[in-house]
């Protein structure tokens, strides 16, 4: 079992309080004989249609000294999660969660910013303290 990022909690939370149900802690995924762990999967009903919404969430904290490094190990998660997901379970959604403080110091970087649109990274903004989800970016 993968250790857990010190937010995971956090965003567990603020995933129940936003109406999710957490189903899977760690959410185990597999590509063929390798097997990986997204921190979080949540699922939730749509009245509109009495569908489900599925998301895999990875949890990322931007707590070490270089927050580019870190970037470059989260993006390189994501996109080995994002495609054996769309193998395994394609209608699940995959986010990548950060810190408010960091996607305002950060991510909204231009560069960072061409990076996600390039890649289709989603986004969870979720505010630790609250535990809340400052936003959705897609």
């Amino acid at each position: 079992m993968p250790a857990r990022d010190i937010y995971h909690s956090h965003v567990r939370n603020a995933l129940e309080k936003s109406g999710w149900q957490v189903t899977a802690d760690p959410y185990l995924l597999k590509a063929g004989t390798i097997s990986m762990y997204i921190d979080l999967g949540a699922e939730r009903l749509l009245a509109a249609d009495n569908g489900q919404e599925k998301i895999a969430v990875e949890v990322k904290c931007f707590l070490q000294a270089s927050d580019l490094a870190e970037f470059h190990v989260a993006l390189g998660q994501f996109m080995n999660y994002k495609l054996a997901l769309q193998q395994q379970e394609p209608d699940r959604v995959l986010y990548l969660a950060v810190p408010k403080e960091t996607y305002d110091s950060f991510f909204i970087l231009p560069f960072i910013q061409d990076v996600l649109q390039q890649y289709q990274v989603k986004l969870i903004v979720f505010k630790p303290d609250d535990e809340v989800i400052a936003q959705w970016i897609n």
